[in-house]
């Protein structure tokens, strides 16, 4: 398909990755015995060593939480990236360009500067004018006044855009041809009127670049430096930003030492600077929008721990209560919400300014954690003590619960909405069970493993096994689950016989069968590697016998019902002496 990264780069580039070295840059890593490294899972918190990698397999795994995966899977979990922008990352590691398929759909024009880059110079171009620029004094006298250093101004890469219709089109695309203008205009770093004149988006106002998660800058936010109108203008949404899912400081907050153990949401640009200047720096702002549920499922992707800031007016907690029944989907269990609301009058901004760090700090120690604002919430919309408002509270906050994946979270808050309405709860009941999961205990990895699986399973850890596998086609007509799976993987790996398991698995990456795929690629199997071959051929041969009885059964009812052909009889006493002849080993 067009625009698709072919499938033998994806082949190389896995091929010409270390997964031990790529993730040892990230995650220190420990010999273990003669052949695995091993370390402190990366995703999620442990004290003694589960996550381990394996050379041969150009695989991970951790015994503790289940992640596991390729180089890609590693960098798409870790950096929290997009499959293409993963595949993009490894291959810039390797000073590779990353292909496109080609096809008959018309392409966008081939553009003479890259998005990006187009986006960086003019950050560039912003930095620089706060620098050079005639009004550049007046400009730095207000950051200056707004309490924000000369480093934190260059942490955030703040800038400014002079006022004026044309100074960065003329700094950016005055010896560019008109492609390179359209460019402009769709990326908005500048408008067109009704009578086609062009001009710069933003004019006269301090700019705050925003990033992606990669660090590259898509989007610009610019705030007026006196008392015009819009106080901030944000750039449009265009192919590279999406403000539903941006959050501004984010690539900022990650690139503190260490996983970030908890993220602060706050309103504005401002807040988070400031928040920044005074070495709290694992703020994030959204942009312009309320904070949607993909804007939590990002956050909790980064952290555990997520702490709402708002003000203490109706705005604030109303936006509040918005963020809460954005969040309850993205709930699971292990991580944790919780609101601060500030007294009136106050932001993030002044507030830090006026009571310093440890302060601040120290209310977000109080801060409510979601049971407690939840049920504030609802006991004062719903009277409790009447039987309409119990009825009310109870459908309300059904209906909110239930959204709720996490299974500890959903049946914590339940309980807590049973009190309340002075229900009789089943928890009670359950109190006793042993098999309820706490919100961080290691999620179970066990797997029911069938003939089948365990053939399955030998050959994606061994590929080369594939070449000692008979090749019985006619099993493709066997009412055996997970047959074509495993001769499609046959077939795969005498094409290509040099693919690891993790090039493998690839292949199975968008496909039903990779869930599975992958469980079986870490599932313990126990086998001394001189017996690997053997064991692999007796489930084989056991999974033939299925077949052979399949048949045998198949003839013989059609025998009832009326008298064999000689083919069919000549085929009938072929599978009765194969099932003699076969006695494989019973697995174990």
């Amino acid at each position: 398909m067009a625009g698709q990264i072919p499938r033998q780069f994806i082949d190389d580039l896995l091929a010409r990755t270390d997964i031990v070295e790529l993730i040892d840059k990230r995650v220190p890593l420990k010999k273990a015995g003669s052949r695995n490294y091993t370390a402190c899972c990366p995703f999620h918190n442990e004290k003694s060593p589960s996550f381990t990698v394996s050379p041969d397999k150009q695989f991970y795994h951790c015994f503790g939480c289940g992640a596991h995966g390729n180089a890609i899977s590693f960098m798409m979990e870790f950096e929290q990236l997009e499959f293409v922008e993963a595949i993009e990352e490894l291959a810039k590691d390797l000073h590779l360009e990353v292909p496109r398929e080609k096809g008959s759909q018309p392409a966008r024009p081939a553009a003479q500067a890259d998005d990006y880059v187009l986006m960086q110079q003019a950050a560039d171009y912003y930095q620089q004018q706060l620098h050079q620029h005639a009004k550049a004094a007046e400009v730095q006298q207000y950051l200056a006044k707004r309490g924000l250093s000369a480093g934190t101004i260059a942490d955030y890469q703040l800038g400014y855009a002079p006022d004026g219709w044309d100074n960065l089109l003329k700094h950016l695309g005055q010896q560019g041809s008109r492609q390179l203008r359209e460019q402009l205009h769709e990326i908005k770093l500048l408008s067109r009127n009704d009578n086609g004149r062009e001009f710069d988006f933003f004019r006269d106002r301090l700019m705050f670049p925003i990033h992606d998660k990669r660090g590259r800058v898509i989007a610009f936010g610019g705030r007026v430096l006196g008392d015009g109108q819009p106080k901030y203008l944000n750039s449009p949404e265009t192919r590279l930003f999406h403000k539903g899912r941006e959050l501004y400081g984010l690539y900022q907050a990650r690139q503190q030492p260490g996983h970030l153990s908890q993220l602060l949401v706050v309103e504005g640009y401002m807040d988070v600077v400031a928040l920044a200047e005074h070495d709290i720096r694992f703020a994030v702002a959204c942009l312009g929008t309320a904070t949607s549920s993909d804007h939590m499922h990002t956050l909790f992707r980064f952290t555990p721990k997520v702490i709402c800031c708002y003000d203490g007016d109706r705005a604030g907690r109303d936006a509040a209560w918005r963020a809460l029944q954005n969040a309850l989907p993205q709930l699971k269990d292990g991580v944790e919400l919780n609101f601060v609301f500030l007294p009136d009058g106050e932001d993030p901004d002044s507030l830090v300014q006026k009571e310093g760090k440890t302060a601040f700090l120290a209310r977000l120690e109080q801060a409510q954690p979601l049971s407690q604002y939840l049920f504030e919430h609802l006991l004062a919309e719903y009277d409790a003590n009447s039987d309409a408002g119990k009825t009310a509270l109870a459908s309300k906050g059904s209906e909110l619960i239930k959204q709720i994946p996490g299974s500890f979270y959903r049946e914590s808050l339940s309980q807590k909405l049973d009190d309340l309405l002075g229900r009789k709860t089943q928890q009670a009941k359950a109190s006793g069970r042993q098999n309820e999961r706490p919100a961080n205990r290691p999620v179970s990895n066990s797997l029911k493993i069938t003939p089948m699986r365990r053939a399955i399973a030998l050959l994606v850890q061994n590929p080369l096994l594939a070449s000692a596998m008979p090749h019985t086609p006619e099993l493709a007509q066997a009412n055996i689950p997970g047959i074509t799976l495993l001769l499609d993987i046959q077939q795969l790996l005498l094409n290509k016989p040099e693919l690891t398991t993790a090039q493998l698995l690839e292949y199975w990456r968008d496909r039903p069968e990779h869930a599975i795929l992958l469980k079986l690629a870490v599932w313990q199997h126990q086998i001394e590697p001189e017996q690997l071959t053997a064991d692999f051929l007796d489930t084989f041969h056991s999974i033939e016998n299925m077949y052979l009885q399949q048949r045998l059964d198949a003839l013989e009812r059609t025998d009832k019902l009326r008298q064999l052909t000689s083919v069919e009889q000549q085929e009938y006493v072929l599978l009765l002496k194969a099932l003699k002849s076969k006695k494989p080993r019973a697995a174990s």
